[in-house]
């Protein structure tokens, strides 16, 4: 589909953000959240989490970036319903990452 306006994106990568439980604030504490409209070396890349697992984390990091890819994720949806659930998907995905949840967990938990 077409992209939608930074706008509404804005607001879905947030309403995903307001799904993690709160036990998993912790989390985001050092993570920064950004909206790219595409990677440039990865068109198709949905998201991306650069930075060091709260698991491996000192005092010493910086903070964590995790990417959200606005264009690509259009582009791989028909619809905006389906949108709104891959942006879901995608959010919680990279903040797994963030949190030190591999792909390997992700895959077993359903959040592939």
């Amino acid at each position: 589909m077409e992209p939608i306006p930074r706008y509404r994106f804005e607001r879905l990568v947030r309403d995903a953000i307001d799904l993690i439980p709160d036990e998993f604030a912790p989390v985001l504490d050092n993570v920064a959240i950004v909206i790219e409209d595409r990677a440039a070396d990865e068109p198709d890349l949905l998201g991306l989490f650069d930075g060091v697992p709260i698991t491996e984390r000192t005092e010493l990091e910086s903070p964590s970036i995790v990417t959200i890819f606005h264009h690509a994720l259009c582009a791989a949806v028909e619809n905006e319903d389906e949108l709104v659930n891959e942006v879901a998907i995608t959010v919680i995905h990279e903040l797994a990452h963030a949190a030190g949840i591999d792909d390997d967990r992700l895959d077993e938990l359903g959040w592939s």
